[in-house]
């Protein structure tokens, strides 16, 4: 199947505690960043919204955002390992940055490692620049670039 078909079946939801089986299966197998738990307390977070990327039978993406007043930080973003590069990840952002842009978001912030150059070189195609580091962030010892985008507000 073409990835225009897939489009065509392809819808973004707003996921809840009810979904912390399928975020949790999701994450386990791509980025395994976060236990059952942390999935459960970050849902429950006051301003926390999760995207799910969804085909028909499947949840093949999904974003956790943290909206705090005009300014919002992506604590989570992942694409099924299968889907990606195909454009869906394109799709999950480009949703995300409207749907931001229509909350009065000026300012969209994220993590990464500085040892994902595949995520980075995405990142750097919706204008995220690299503002900060945190040294030793991630569990094997990576450092975290702080990214940053100005929204525009039309």
């Amino acid at each position: 199947m073409g990835n225009l078909a897939y489009y065509k079946m392809i819808s973004v939801k707003q996921l809840n505690d009810k979904d912390i089986d399928l975020c949790y299966e999701l994450d386990s197998n791509t980025i395994s960043l976060w236990s059952k738990k942390q999935w459960s307390e970050e849902l429950k977070k006051e301003g926390i919204k999760v995207l799910g990327l969804l085909l028909p039978d499947s949840v093949i993406g999904i974003c956790v955002l943290q909206v705090v007043l005009d300014e919002a930080h992506i604590n989570y973003f992942v694409v099924n390992q299968k889907f990606r590069k195909k454009g869906f990840g394109t799709y999950l952002m480009s949703y995300l940055i409207n749907q931001c842009e229509k909350l009065k978001i000026n300012k969209l912030f994220l993590e990464v490692s500085h040892t994902n150059g595949t995520a980075e070189k995405f990142y750097s195609r919706f204008d995220f620049c690299t503002v900060g580091v945190r040294r030793n962030y991630y569990k094997d010892g990576s450092d975290a670039l702080l990214k940053e985008k100005f929204l525009t507000n039309k």
